[in-house]
């Protein structure tokens, strides 16, 4: 029996290995993207539909806010719970997929890479939210905003690769 010392500590362990991957996968985009926002970037002809870019950096930190709670959520379920494991390696697969896009679209200057990567992405995330949902019904919504905007960027994605 755990005392409520050694669960708070545990849920906070548990928070820690929530947050630290997901801020990697943010840290790692940010480092992707930076410089090709200043050069190339604004360069290209966009989709009339194309938000102003300051919406990107609160849209991505709530869209990371959500993820990082949801995987927690996973996380604090008794380990023996089934498909518990399935769903953390499906949801750390995502997020690796995530950076990536930053890393092909930004850092490779290739918006038909990004395209491809952003595909692949959003069908990962879509098999988390299937993983995660017999789990968690709330962790499972708590992605769909991200689904959401993924399925944003991919038109995003899209315009700027048929428009250069």
């Amino acid at each position: 029996m755990q005392t409520t010392s050694s669960s708070t500590r545990r849920d906070g362990l548990f928070g820690l290995a929530a947050v630290a991957p997901v801020v990697a996968c943010a840290v790692l985009g940010s480092i992707a993207t930076a410089p090709a926002l200043k050069s190339w970037y604004p360069s290209l002809a966009k989709p009339f539909f194309t938000p102003p870019n300051w919406v990107f950096g609160p849209a991505w930190t709530a869209l990371y806010a959500l993820m990082a709670f949801a995987f927690w959520r996973i996380l604090i379920m008794p380990e023996n719970k089934s498909a518990r494991g399935a769903a953390i390696v499906a949801f750390v697969v995502q997020l690796v997929i995530n950076a990536l896009w930053s890393v092909v679209f930004f850092g490779l200057r290739s918006p038909g890479g990004g395209l491809a990567t952003i595909f692949v992405l959003w069908t990962s995330i879509a098999v988390v939210i299937s993983k995660f949902r017999p789990l968690d019904q709330t962790a499972a919504w708590l992605l769909a905003p991200y689904l959401a905007w993924t399925t944003f960027a991919a038109a995003l994605n899209v315009g700027v690769y048929l428009l250069n």
